[in-house]
């Protein structure tokens, strides 16, 4: 029986929990530490917070809202979004994160993937690969919240991250972010097979089914963003399928 990890994952500009599509179009939601509490209450297994602005601006600007989301929230927080160094991640760790994840500054400089894992141990470097789907049906990674090429073949950059030191890998599917019309099962079932640490899906996801499937193809983890903003569905409800698909959920 597969286990899945259901993950809230909230974007964040400036003080705004905001959703889009495809990395683009935004809407303005309301407060994110009121959505990480609510869903932390309802029984989400971690968070995920998503400066979206980050790399344009080359800082991440989550601090205060970690710190206030840890005063009421006990856990994992994973951090993404901007971070370039380790002195980036030291500071995020000190607002209370558990793991940063890290995309543009990996496809810049790999090392750093390898820096974060000796000094915070490799469960804190989630590497973030936001994946699109080529003509010729191969899947690039792309950075800068899904703006620019980056030439490296998404499964490939996969296996290297996982040599580098990457505990984590957090998958997201752009072509599928936000319209809630079903996971890329094609490119989940790839990076599964040809890595070994876990991996956390995103972008798509619109029913436990879809949850279900992605858990069969081997995903550890599911993040969800637009089925839980848009009250969809609850987390309780989620497991409660999920658990009657056949999956293992915490509880």
């Amino acid at each position: 029986m597969p286990k899945i990890r259901l993950i809230s994952r909230l974007d964040v500009k400036d003080e705004n929990l905001v959703k889009g599509i495809q990395l683009e179009g935004l809407r303005k939601l309301g407060n994110p530490n009121l959505y990480a509490k609510d869903y932390y209450e309802d029984g989400i297994d971690e968070i995920l917070y998503l400066d979206i602005v980050a790399s344009l601006y080359n800082r991440n600007n989550l601090s205060d809202i970690v710190e206030r989301t840890t005063e009421n929230v006990f856990i994992p927080i994973t951090v993404a979004g901007g971070i370039r160094s380790l002195d980036n991640v030291h500071k995020i760790l000190q607002t209370g994160a558990d793991k940063v994840a890290i995309n543009t500054a990996a496809i810049k400089r790999p090392e750093i993937i390898t820096e974060v894992a000796e000094a915070y141990g490799s469960q804190c470097m989630v590497l973030s690969i936001e994946a699109k789907k080529t003509p010729g049906g191969n899947y690039e990674c792309y950075y800068d919240n899904g703006r620019e090429h980056s030439g490296f073949d998404a499964i490939e950059w996969a296996k290297r991250g996982e040599e580098l030191g990457a505990g984590e890998i957090l998958l997201t599917s752009v072509d599928r972010d936000g319209l809630m019309r079903g996971m890329d099962q094609d490119i989940i079932r790839q990076i599964c097979s040809e890595v070994r640490i876990p991996v956390i899906c995103a972008g798509g996801a619109d029913s436990a089914e879809e949850i279900a499937k992605a858990a069969f193809n081997g995903a550890s983890a599911v993040a969800i963003g637009a089925l839980l903003h848009y009250k969809k569905k609850t987390v309780h409800e989620l497991k409660e399928e999920l658990t009657a698909l056949g999956v293992e959920v915490r509880r």
